[in-house]
């Protein structure tokens, strides 16, 4: 088999089926590839947040809050296909530092143009009655939002190929094909496929993928846990977590780290987060991970000591060692694109990330600079052997 389009998609989970949908906007003929099925990989193992609270200033915040236009814009008329939600988001401090750290947060967070509201203690019990006794104040943002995520990548790669594109599953990507130094196609066991462009969008794999061209693209896993209560009345109105979450997305620490974010689900479950860990693609269950999840949660929810636990997942967040996505042309290896290492924030960003580069690829300019996102900021070395032990398939 052998099939040409101006854009080749390699990976169907939320940014590669954004990707696709926003570049038969375009007018773009596209093809998407996926070793598996629409968001088999991380996008099936995350709990669906779109959040601006958790940004620091920056290029991350400031594609936070384009993506939430496209969320509520581009997106808007099919938002019930991916239960979309607006409940917003708490972060609780619990000791004075973190209340004065948070308070600092939130003052830079409204100088940028954040929508924040600080919360007395009485305000964050209307807000959340079950909340811990000992919160001594919280910040509330009303922008943060949730879908479905397996939901999105579904019914994107769906809207795509209604929209023209083709959708081929099971086909992983062995290989490059090249004219002199541009990529202009990949190999599969299902034959080769040729594209104007080819756009890496594997998420924790991107790293593996890029390397196959020659380039180093150092998207690194790290690993998440999330456990799931049995259904109870409504208990948790928004997403609610600790002001320690802020701080261990922005580390690069190895080990465990753990910070309680407890949310609602309209079946009535609670979902409990989260963790992070650096153990390559290790599949083990962490039971050291999931006691302190539930050890975290019950201090921020004491009802929850007494909720059962009917079951937990986890899969590989894609971690860039500057925290930034990695999103725009390869000029190390012209024709290839990448869209990958968002981390957790994956979900939020696909929509802003889809749409600029989408714009990028039929020839305009983006919206927003992908400059600070730029691949070719890891310079023009070959994947090294620092990355090796993260890159167990």
């Amino acid at each position: 088999m052998s099939t040409t389009s101006d854009v080749l998609v390699i990976g169907a989970g939320v940014v590669g089926a954004a990707t696709a949908y926003f570049a038969t906007q375009q007018g773009l003929t596209v093809t998407v590839l996926d070793k598996g099925l629409p968001a088999s990989g991380t996008s099936s193992a995350c709990e669906g947040n779109i959040l601006v609270s958790d940004k620091e200033l920056g290029p991350e915040l400031e594609l936070t809050r384009y993506s939430l236009d496209v969320w509520h814009g581009d997106l808007a008329e099919h938002k019930r296909l991916w239960e979309f939600g607006t409940k917003g988001g708490i972060i609780v401090a619990s000791h004075e530092s973190s209340l004065a750290s948070l308070n600092r947060v939130m003052a830079a967070q409204a100088g940028y143009g954040v929508r924040v509201d600080k919360l007395d203690p009485d305000d964050l019990r209307k807000a959340e009655p079950h909340i811990a006794p000992n919160a001594l104040g919280a910040a509330s943002y009303p922008e943060d939002c949730q879908v479905q995520p397996m939901l999105v990548a579904a019914h994107l790669v769906r809207l795509a190929t209604q929209a023209g594109a083709r959708f081929m599953a099971d086909t992983p990507v062995s290989g490059f094909l090249r004219s002199g130094h541009r990529v202009t196609g990949v190999r599969t066991p299902r034959g080769e496929f040729s594209a104007g462009a080819v756009v890496n969008c594997t998420g924790t794999w991107a790293g593996q993928l890029a390397a196959l061209a020659g380039v180093n693209v150092p998207v690194l896993p790290r690993r998440g846990f999330v456990m799931v209560t049995e259904p109870l009345p409504p208990m948790v109105h928004h997403k609610v977590y600790a002001a320690e979450y802020i701080d261990n997305v922005g580390s690069s620490d190895a080990g465990l780290q753990a910070s309680p974010v407890v949310e609602g689900t309209p079946s009535g479950t609670i979902l409990i987060g989260s963790t992070r860990e650096r153990v390559g693609f290790d599949p083990a269950v962490s039971t050291d991970a999931l006691r302190t999840l539930a050890r975290n949660a019950v201090a921020l929810f004491p009802f929850l000591e007494h909720v059962k636990a009917i079951r937990h997942y986890h899969g590989f967040r894609p971690y860039c060692p500057d925290h930034l996505p990695v999103i725009g042309h390869d000029e190390r290896a012209p024709g290839l694109w990448h869209a990958a290492g968002h981390e957790g924030a994956g979900i939020g960003l696909s929509a802003g990330t889809g749409k600029l580069l989408a714009q990028a690829l039929a020839g305009g300019s983006p919206d927003m600079d992908l400059a600070p996102f730029a691949p070719a900021r890891f310079g023009t070395q070959a994947p090294n052997s620092s990355h090796r032990e993260d890159a167990k398939a």
